[in-house]
C-alpha cells in the first residue's frame, strides 16, 4: 500500500496581529490564512515493521527523530496503536525559515496520508488535535481552508476569499521564528478586530482591474522585529516598496508576498523582479534568491481525504 506525490501547500498570513500573551508564553494572534500551489511533495509506503523512515533533503542540524514528518507519523502511531509503520520521501519546494509554514504543512499532510493508509480512521477535529501537540500553524492544514485563526492560531473559523494570485519573494536571508516571538521589542497589543470586518474589508476594497498590487488588510506586526534583526530582509521589503509592489511578509519571515488579481499578472511581475535580479549592477534586486508567482487556492487540496 503507497500513496506518491501527495501535496502539502504553502501558506500565508493575509495579515498577522499580535493582540497579548498567555502567561506560558505563547502569543495571542489574529490572523487569516490561505494556501497557495507552492507545494512540497511526499511520497508514502507502508511498513509492517512499524518503523519510521524518512529519506530526502535533510535540513541542515535537525535529527531524524526531530523532523516534523517523523513526529507526526509517530505521534499517530501512539494516538491510534497501530502497528504499521512507513517508509516517507519528501521533496522541499517551500524553503525552510521562509514562514510559508512548509514544515507544518509536511505534518500535516503526513497524518492525513497516514491516517487514510493505515486506515486508523480519525476524523478532521482529532486528527488537528494531533497536529496542535507539532505546532500552532498545523491544524490549520488538516483543518483544510481559509481561515480566520485567533488563540495562538488554533481557533479557526472559515472564510471565503475571493480567487486572487501571488507573488512570493524569498530574500537571501532565513529567519528562525523563536528568535522573533522573543523579541523584546515586538508589539503585544494590537487591538483585536472582529471577522466580519476582514471579510467586508475585502469585498469593499476589491481591485477595479488587475493592472496594480492589491491593497492589503491590517498589518503584519512581527516585521519591524525582522526587519530589525535581518537587514538583507528589510532591503527586499524596502526594494519591493520601491518598485510599487504593496508587499507584506508572511507569517515570521523572512518570505513576501504581492496580491493580485489574476495570475497572469503576478507572472509579468515576476519576469520583470528575474530580470532585474539577473542584472545585478547597482540594483537591491540581488538580496532576493527567488521568486514565484502562485495561485491562491479555496482549499488544501487534501481537504476531503478526511471525514468532517
Amino acid at each position: 500500500m503507497a500513496l506518491y506525490d501527495v501535496p502539502a501547500p504553502a501558506k500565508i498570513n493575509l495579515f498577522l496581529h499580535v493582540t497579548g500573551r498567555r502567561p506560558d508564553g505563547y502569543h495571542l494572534l489574529q490572523t487569516a490564512f490561505r494556501f497557495i500551489d507552492l507545494c512540497d511533495t511526499l511520497d508514502f509506503d507502508v511498513r509492517s515493521d512499524g518503523r519510521i523512515e524518512r529519506e530526502g533533503e535533510q535540513i541542515a542540524g535537525l535529527a531524524h527523530e526531530d523532523d516534523l514528518v517523523v513526529r507526526a507519523a509517530r505521534i499517530l502511531q501512539q494516538n491510534t496503536g497501530t502497528a504499521l509503520g512507513a517508509q516517507i520521501r519528501y521533496r522541499k519546494n517551500i524553503p525552510s525559515g521562509g514562514g510559508l509554514g512548509g514544515g507544518s504543512s509536511d505534518a500535516a499532510t503526513t497524518l492525513i496520508a497516514l491516517n487514510r493508509l493505515w486506515k486508523t480512521g480519525l476524523d478532521r477535529a482529532a486528527l488537528m488535535r494531533l497536529g496542535l501537540l507539532l505546532g500552532a500553524d498545523v491544524p490549520v492544514f488538516i483543518y483544510g481552508q481559509p481561515a480566520f485563526a485567533e488563540g495562538i492560531g488554533e481557533i479557526l473559523s472559515p472564510l471565503m476569499l475571493p480567487e486572487r494570485a501571488y507573488l512570493v519573494v524569498q530574500p537571501m536571508q532565513n529567519v528562525p521564528t523563536a528568535n522573533v516571538f522573543s523579541a523584546a521589542n515586538l508589539t503585544r497589543d494590537s487591538p483585536s478586530v472582529k471577522i466580519s470586518f476582514f471579510t467586508d474589508w475585502q469585498t469593499i476594497n476589491a481591485p477595479l482591474n488587475g493592472l496594480e498590487s492589491c491593497q492589503l488588510f491590517g498589518r503584519n506586526d512581527l516585521e519591524s522585529v525582522v526587519f530589525a534583526q535581518y537587514p538583507l530582509v528589510q532591503q527586499v521589503a524596502t526594494w519591493l516598496y520601491g518598485q510599487g509592489l504593496n508587499a507584506r511578509m508572511t507569517g515570521s519571515g523572512a518570505c513576501f508576498f504581492v496580491e493580485f488579481v489574476t495570475l497572469e499578472q503576478a507572472t509579468v511581475c515576476q519576469q520583470e523582479i528575474v530580470g532585474k535580479m539577473l542584472n545585478r549592477e547597482n540594483d537591491n534586486a540581488v538580496v532576493i534568491q527567488k521568486v514565484w508567482a502562485c495561485s491562491g487556492l479555496l482549499e488544501h487540496p487534501l481537504r476531503h481525504w478526511i471525514s468532517s
